[in-house]
């Protein structure tokens, strides 16, 4: 019987956790770090760091661990593949050279251009000053990015030259590397897809919502819910994504002799002139992966086994119900959340940004908790998401309550904020 190690501390590495957990195969998940959450769905916490790769192998040798699969994306980008591959352990994630395609935005520009994939036309820029020059004659409105890991927060959708350029100046104070990108208008999904090889299986597609208050107003976040099924990506644009982003990234990165194991994220977007690409993560989202996930109705580990023998998986999903999840975060949060904020016990919640103990949790980040409901039509998972959310004290904790209405609405979207 098989012992699973997650990497990582969020609702994702929960999500990850339990559905390993409903393996016939697996007998114990470890996470490392994890949270007190988790405790309750009888995952065992690990107290090592995500960036403590030393210490990870170490625990993963002594325990005999049977896989390592990898949650967050700051490990993936310090090379955390490469380290337990080059100890020879078992482990589900790309190496840092394919995890550059989210690590650098300015890589992943430069290989879909390389590649034909359809994205947003931009500029790169190393100097302040010029690209200062550069936005103020540009069209609006404007999509601003930070070239590394920003957390899902490092992107502004500048409307006016004034926000662009106090936008570029907060950039150039963090790095030296920015893009701005020519803004795309249309319906954001999410499509996440399971690699192994040249072999891959796609997971169902989700809806993420990254603004922090309703209407997609506010700051940024790293997702405050998700839904999935989306009615409006229907199998017709499935299929288009498959044939002018997945087939050829994978082609892409073969031919640059970057296959890996691991996920490969599309954040698209459905504009008028078919399906784009926003941006490639390299691991599940969170949120997304809260209301996938408890989709699956094989064994999810097996899955995992199969990609990694570069095989192809015998992964089955739910049909017929939609999950919709929605975020809880500590006040303040995404700039300065406050800590030691009361969190309530959900069963069936994904816990995130949490200390204390099972039943006691209060707030240690920003997102501390996913609430998630399913049912046979969108706007009644919603209904029961919400229901859920009054029948308990919320507290001082911030959620929007909107999560799904765009799924319920028109094609019309805001435009690109990822």
């Amino acid at each position: 019987m098989a012992q699973v190690l997650i990497v990582g501390s969020g609702g994702r590495e929960h999500a990850i956790a339990k559905t390993m957990l409903a393996s016939p195969q697996v007998t114990t998940v470890f996470c490392a770090p994890g949270n007190p959450g988790m405790v309750a769905d009888q995952v065992q916490l690990v107290a090592i760091d995500e960036l403590d790769l030393a210490g990870l192998i170490a625990f993963a040798r002594k325990q005999k661990i049977d896989l390592t699969f990898i949650g967050p994306e700051a490990p993936l980008a310090a090379g955390i593949v490469d380290a337990f591959l080059a100890a020879d352990l078992a482990v589900f994630g790309p190496p840092q050279a394919v995890a550059q395609l989210e690590s650098s935005k300015a890589f992943a520009k430069q290989f879909m251009q390389r590649n034909g994939i359809p994205t947003a036309d931009y500029r790169l820029f190393h100097d302040h000053v010029a690209a200062l020059a550069y936005s103020e004659q540009a069209p609006l409105p404007q999509v601003i990015k930070v070239d590394g890991l920003a957390s899902g927060k490092g992107v502004t959708v500048a409307v006016d030259h004034p926000m662009a350029a106090d936008a570029l100046a907060q950039a150039f104070e963090t790095t030296d590397t920015v893009l701005i990108e020519q803004f795309m208008s249309g319906f954001e999904f999410s499509q996440m897809v399971l690699v192994g090889g040249n072999r891959y299986s796609l997971l169902p597609t989700a809806q993420d919502h990254k603004r922090l208050l309703d209407h997609d107003e506010g700051p940024n976040t790293g997702g405050m819910g998700a839904y999935s099924p989306v009615p409006q990506i229907t199998p017709d644009i499935i299929q288009e994504t498959i044939q002018r982003v997945i087939v050829p990234t994978l082609a892409g990165l073969s031919r640059e002799g970057l296959c890996f194991n691991g996920v490969l994220y599309v954040g698209g977007i459905l504009t008028s002139k078919g399906v784009q690409v926003v941006e490639y993560n390299l691991r599940l989202g969170d949120p997304e992966t809260q209301i996938i996930l408890p989709q699956v109705t094989s064994d999810f580990y097996q899955a995992i086994q199969d990609l990694m023998a570069h095989q192809q998986p015998r992964l089955t999903w739910q049909e017929g119900e939609t999950y919709l999840g929605v975020v809880l975060a500590a006040p303040g949060y995404p700039s300065s959340p406050k800590l030691g904020v009361a969190v309530p016990t959900i069963v069936g919640a994904d816990y995130a940004g949490v200390w204390g103990k099972p039943g006691q949790l209060v707030s240690a980040g920003g997102r501390v908790m996913l609430v998630s409901a399913h049912a046979a039509d969108l706007a009644t998972a919603q209904r029961r998401v919400y229901a859920q959310l009054e029948r308990v004290l919320t507290g001082d904790l911030i959620f929007r309550t909107d999560i799904g209405a765009k799924g319920m609405g028109s094609m019309a979207n805001p435009g690109s904020p990822a």
